[in-house]
């Protein structure tokens, strides 16, 4: 009798390889759509936080404006937000932005007693921009004068994406 020889240890590397690239390929296959759904479930969780603090963040962004304001400059007397959000994610980082359009009131100073341009009497449009570090959303301050939410993502495509927008619906 001839003893039993079952697969040569060739065939059965071949096997454990072929094996090896289904599950890589798999993976390959089933990782991207996973990351964007995690992503997208990520930013739905950040714009509901974001609308949860939005009052906060406004009043903090308006103490860090009039306070931020240079000595020789105009001074911020009073800010008006809209209600429509802008987000972008940054390309280098990922970290999330919402970007809100204002209405910023300046004081006149003797230095700048003529309106800049874009301002209305004292009246000047900007962007504020509310920053998400993977907690809470925060703010410095910042106003991009004279650009909507999307014209400022717009102007730093290279650094920006925009991922999201909501609008009240009002005209």
């Amino acid at each position: 009798c001839l003893p039993f020889r079952g697969p040569g240890m060739g065939t059965l590397l071949w096997g454990l390889v072929a094996v090896g690239l289904c599950l890589v390929v798999a993976v390959a296959l089933i990782w991207r759509p996973l990351m964007a759904a995690r992503r997208e479930a990520r930013f739905a969780l950040a714009c509901r936080d974001f609308h949860r603090q939005r009052e906060r963040l406004e009043t903090k962004f308006v103490q860090l404006g009039i306070v931020g304001t240079r000595a020789d400059g105009p001074r911020w007397s009073d800010c008006q937000f809209e209600d429509d959000v802008a987000y972008a994610r940054s390309r280098s980082t990922g970290e999330l932005s919402a970007y809100v359009a204002v209405t910023i009131e300046m004081e006149a100073h003797e230095s700048h007693p003529a309106p800049s341009p874009g301002a209305v009497g004292n009246l000047r449009a900007a962007t504020a921009v509310f920053r998400f570090d993977g907690d809470h959303w925060e703010t410095e301050g910042r106003a991009i004068f004279n650009l909507t939410p999307t014209e400022a993502i717009h102007f730093y495509h290279r650094d920006l994406e925009m991922v999201g927008q909501e609008l009240s619906g009002r005209s």
